[in-house]
């Protein structure tokens, strides 16, 4: 059973909640979720960041079987925030840049399923009538229907290599210009591209955001960076239902004191010397962890005491994205999933 918005107007929050620990099986201590991002739906012209129907429908079927626990992305982050217990199996789903499709193809299948959604905007597209973007009215239509509404900021534009002033700029810009369409500014953000730093992060905090996504795969987890959570993204490659189902039932490798701490990657410090302690139950399966590096395939993975796992990537990044993906058997056909993305600007 996925009980979405339809259903928390039915009902009141306490008996919302018994009832979906009553139907999505037991809770974790603390609690984990897995978060999923869209962009487009049956545009085929642009594959990379394109979800076709037929995985879409796909996606749907699972998250209806009565296995998960679908959740408004606000509720996923305030329990874990406050390290509240989460059903097994909780998921949250998110567009980004309010593209038409969502409108057109994706909003009609989420609503017929009652399945919660966040979709997160830049205003400046909308704005500026860019072809194939929804409009103010469309927006303001989804969320009068229950859809949360995010920041990604005025531009989308590539925030590690602007100044924090400029930063600044764009989400003041764009956070009145939500007051004035809709009446209240977003508290949820997520980084164009995904792309993150120590800088831009104190920026989107100082902002007054309470959290912020990136795009690199893992699981939320209390104790997570808040203003870098994952997200499991979508698209025509990686969007087939047998990857959906392993993403859906993931769990966390929760990691804490992570090396680099700033994923802005510069001369100095490519490739990066990752490393990050596990805690939790993951660390009873650490002697299985593998890591694997954009582009270079399989990292070597040193531990370091009992708890503390270092990747060695060979080659440094070239510009633009990158990401280190670490994977462990959790047992039951699941898998646990810590990642992190990078940014090497150009030069």
């Amino acid at each position: 059973m996925a009980l979405g918005f339809r259903w928390r107007r039915r009902f009141p929050a306490a008996l919302a909640a018994a009832l979906i620990l009553a139907f999505a099986g037991p809770a974790f201590a603390g609690g984990s979720a897995v978060v999923f991002m869209y962009h487009r739906f049956g545009q085929t012209t642009h594959p990379s960041t394109n979800t076709t129907i037929a995985q879409l429908d796909a996606h749907i079927a699972e998250l209806t079987s009565g296995r998960y626990a679908v959740l408004p992305l606000p509720e996923i982050v305030a329990a874990i925030r406050e390290a509240r217990d989460l059903p097994d199996r909780t998921v949250g789903l998110s567009v980004d840049d309010a593209f038409l499709s969502l409108y057109t193809e994706g909003w009609p299948r989420f609503r017929k399923a009652g399945l919660p959604l966040t979709l997160f905007v830049a205003t400046g597209a909308i704005d500026r009538g860019y072809r194939n973007y929804m409009s103010w009215n469309r927006i303001r239509e989804l969320a009068a229907a229950g859809v949360t509404i995010g920041s990604q900021t005025d531009t989308h534009p590539h925030m590690p290599v602007l100044s924090p002033e400029a930063n600044a700029a764009e989400l003041a810009r764009s956070n009145e210009r939500f007051e004035r369409e809709l009446g209240k500014r977003p508290s949820l953000f997520a980084y164009p591209f995904g792309e993150n730093s120590r800088a831009v992060r104190g920026v989107v905090e100082r902002a007054g955001f309470v959290a912020a996504f990136g795009q690199h795969s893992g699981v939320l987890y209390p104790g997570a960076d808040r203003f870098f959570l994952p997200r499991f993204a979508m698209n025509e490659a990686y969007g087939s239902a047998s990857r959906f189902r392993l993403a859906a039932n993931a769990l966390p490798i929760e990691a804490r004191d992570i090396a680099p701490a700033d994923p802005l990657l510069s001369p100095g410090t490519n490739p990066p010397d990752f490393a990050f302690t596990v805690t939790g139950a993951a660390l009873r399966s650490l002697a299985s962890i593998a890591c694997y590096a954009s582009g270079q395939g399989r990292a070597s993975v040193n531990r370091l005491g009992e708890d503390r796992v270092a990747v060695r990537v060979e080659k440094a990044f070239p510009p633009g994205r990158a990401r280190i993906n670490c994977t462990m058997p959790a047992g039951d056909g699941r898998w646990r999933w810590f990642g992190m993305q990078f940014y090497v600007p150009r030069p």
